[in-house]
């Protein structure tokens, strides 16, 4: 009887880790997306092009920045082509959804927001946000607390996380939203704003382009985000080759090194329009 009854028993662990193993090895080897982009010979990357030092498209009309080294580094290593996607900034998690590319490395802060829909890998950089105001608007704003009024015009770039940050913390004041950086330090110098709330070194770098024009960075930076690589939640293989050659690149100092031509050295500016 009791060898009747072990039959089974052992027949049916047999049948359960044949179909655990069948499982596991399925799901090991789903990755749509290392697939395409090994198969195409071609790593599509999405970046905003308007967030310098980050991404800018310069006066021959290509796309340059920390980003987009980073992003030429990522397709060397895997030996592939870099294909580079434009959108507007609030448009780019949806070229995820779409398959239009790949990943979005274009100075997106990582915030649980956004891990709700895809998946970030990194931080490669940590940021900020800062406000930028004019000389004359600059007696009376010592703090992000004295532009919480509704006085006080403020301009963030759309569904940026200085959108959200404004809503968050500033919230009694007038909060309107421009497409793109330039748009919003038109308007402060036209006097239509008080101050413009975006990432430290993108207002670091406004400043240096727009010298005599009297504009100044509230310092210390009003917050600390981490900024990463982002991706969709359905490949994690794909994810963790990412993550190892960015562990690579801050290893051998080539991060380091990008950091320091494109955040600490301005003599690229002059590509710029």
């Amino acid at each position: 009887m009791l060898k009747s009854r072990n039959k089974p028993t052992r027949f049916g662990a047999l049948l359960f880790g044949a179909i655990a193993l069948c499982l596991s090895s399925l799901s090991f080897a789903a990755s749509p997306v290392l697939d395409r982009v090994v198969e195409a010979g071609v790593l599509k990357v999405a970046v905003s092009g308007d967030q310098p030092p980050f991404n800018a498209v310069s006066r021959d009309k290509t796309v340059i920045g920390f980003d987009i080294d980073l992003a030429r580094a990522l397709a060397g290593m895997m030996k592939v082509e870099l294909e580079i996607v434009q959108k507007p900034f609030g448009e780019l998690l949806g070229t995820i959804e779409s398959g239009e590319a790949d990943m979005v490395l274009s100075g997106m802060a990582i915030t649980p927001e956004r891990t709700r829909k895809v998946s970030f890998v990194g931080p490669y950089m940590l940021s900020g946000k800062s406000m930028l105001t004019t000389s004359q608007a600059m007696s009376s704003v010592k703090s992000g607390a004295d532009l919480n009024n509704s006085e006080k015009k403020l301009v963030a770039l759309s569904n940026s996380t200085s959108e959200s940050f404004v809503k968050r913390n500033l919230p009694n004041a007038t909060l309107r939203t421009i497409a793109n950086y330039d748009e919003g330090v038109k308007m402060l110098l036209a006097g239509d704003v008080d101050a413009m709330i975006a990432d430290l070194p993108i207002l670091k770098l406004t400043v240096l382009r727009n010298p005599g024009a009297g504009l100044g960075v509230i310092e210390p930076p009003l917050s600390v985000e981490p900024v990463g690589i982002a991706m969709t939640n359905a490949d994690p293989q794909f994810a963790n080759l990412v993550r190892n050659y960015l562990s690579t690149f801050e290893k051998t100092g080539l991060t380091s090194n990008l950091r320091k031509k494109w955040f600490e050295d301005s003599s690229w500016i002059v590509a710029l329009p």
